[in-house]
């Protein structure tokens, strides 16, 4: 990824953070400004404080390294914030993962599918308190699901299909 896409990207996500009502910063060129490892954007509501490392691209999956990880993990611990990897491919929204959550290769480094994100990542409405994500098991518990038809229902269908009832007594059945 070329430096200014990731620039662009970080302050995109600096000004969506500040947009859902966070108060935020990016860091300064992400340690280059300073031989300590700092995060790429610092977020907190006032109930939540982020240390974020911010990654993006086109398709690729997105790889960091051991030591970015790491380092994300002490400044955060030290700041008293919670670390996260945020991520973001393109034509897509901010994929948030604890690093904790990342895939590990056997280098040590730390990847993150396409894929993975869409499916097990913290979209951005449910990362700033704007929607929460509810699984299909909770939501079958307490019945925002419909586990389709009955089996009477299906059987009768079945039978007019089959030209065995005729549309009729099927509609007289399921009365």
């Amino acid at each position: 990824m070329s430096h200014a896409k990731g620039d662009r990207r970080e302050r995109e996500l600096v000004n969506a953070l500040d947009e859902a009502g966070f108060a935020v910063m990016r860091a300064p060129a992400s340690g280059a400004a300073t031989d300590r490892e700092l995060p790429d954007v610092l977020a907190g509501d006032g109930e939540s404080f982020y240390a974020i490392e911010a990654k993006s691209s086109a398709g690729d999956p997105i790889y960091l390294t051991g030591e970015e990880v790491e380092a994300l993990i002490y400044f955060a611990q030290n700041f008293g914030a919670k670390p996260r990897i945020g991520v973001r491919f393109d034509r897509e929204d901010w994929y948030f993962f604890h690093p904790g959550d990342l895939y590990v290769t056997d280098g040590g480094n730390y990847r993150v599918k396409k894929e993975t994100a869409l499916a097990e990542g913290t979209d951005f409405p449910e990362f700033t308190g704007q929607s929460e994500k509810v699984t299909l098991a909770e939501a079958a518990a307490d019945g925002s699901v419909d586990d389709g038809p009955d089996e009477e229902i299906l059987r009768v269908l079945n039978a007019v299909e089959q030209g065995v009832m005729d549309a009729e007594e099927a509609a007289e059945l399921l009365e």
